[in-house]
């Protein structure tokens, strides 16, 4: 394996214009980028480390989409499998670094470049958790032991959990969803066998609240990061469309309320939502109550 300095390897302009591109991308792919209107956790200063669940390959593009546009001011780094890396080369000029998978190089190759990218406090570290696709659903969260290693060894450090999802809600495009743990602060005063149970129950709290917002399937629920193409397209959108101008209304592709989809400082959450921090290692709960009187409203 040949190492490649990411430092001295990223392009701060190439991240920004592939930024550019990856929000057109979603765009099209998606009918919504979605963040959880739990937000974004107070973030001290200091290095910065983002941890999350890797159920698909979209996983690396949403994190340079969420870096380009929650966190600006940071320059975002992470491992790749150096297999899959040389499919994707460019990726290397966004702070990505290959790894070699299963060996004691690899292992010794990522905690050295880790921590050379972490020395700058403005720096931001991502990483898939689970080191392999896993369905989100999946239970108990297990973790490769890198991430626990950087807690110990970059004490004052910042560490997020991060949840993603993918689903279909009321389009024919999929959503992507996404929440934020709260913070948990690096040091050494656990091993890594602590450090990897209280990072595994932190990730595990935070997907289990996402997934009980995405099954709410209310997009007030979440703050809108990049938002996608509704409607189904071809000759029944054209149907729809032409039938909207005999009528006298305005055509509107989407198949649910537009309201429903407004930012979510307009659109409070249900009041059934319970946050998961009310209730630790618990799903919380939620009304279905909204849902039905929509769909009771539009006839379903």
């Amino acid at each position: 394996m040949t190492e490649t300095d990411p430092l001295a390897a990223r392009s701060r302009t190439l991240f920004w214009l592939f930024g550019y591109y990856l929000r057109w991308y979603f765009h099209r792919r998606f009918h919504g980028v979605r963040l959880s209107r739990s937000g974004i956790p107070a973030v001290p200063p200091g290095p910065l480390i983002v941890y999350s669940n890797h159920s698909s390959w979209y996983d690396p593009a949403l994190y340079i989409v969420l870096n380009a546009k929650l966190f600006p001011g940071r320059a975002g780094f992470g491992p790749m499998d150096e297999a899959a890396l040389g499919k994707y080369g460019v990726l290397r000029r966004m702070g990505v670094f290959g790894v070699e998978q299963d060996s004691a190089r690899g292992a010794a190759h990522f905690l050295r470049t880790s921590l050379r990218v972490l020395a700058d406090p403005a720096a931001m570290f991502w990483i898939t958790g689970e080191g392999a696709f896993t369905d989100s659903r999946a239970r108990p969260i297990v973790l490769r032991p890198g991430i626990a290693h950087l807690a110990r060894r970059v004490p004052g450090a910042t560490i997020l959990p991060l949840a993603i999802e993918y689903t279909f809600w009321n389009e024919s495009k999929p959503e992507a969803l996404m929440r934020f743990g709260p913070p948990i602060e690096a040091g050494r005063e656990r091993s890594v066998a602590e450090w990897t149970a209280v990072l595994e129950a932190g990730l595990t709290r935070t997907m289990d609240a996402l997934a009980a917002e995405s099954m709410a399937r209310d997009p007030g629920l979440f703050q809108p990061v990049v938002r996608g193409v509704a409607g189904v397209g071809g000759i029944y959108d054209l149907y729809r469309r032409i039938r909207a101008v005999l009528v006298g209304r305005r055509f509107n592709a989407s198949h649910q309320d537009p309201a429903l989809d407004l930012p979510a400082s307009l659109n409070p959450p249900s009041a059934g939502m319970k946050r998961a921090e009310e209730a630790p290692g618990t799903l919380p709960t939620f009304s279905l109550s909204r849902q039905r009187e929509r769909e009771k409203a539009r006839g379903g």
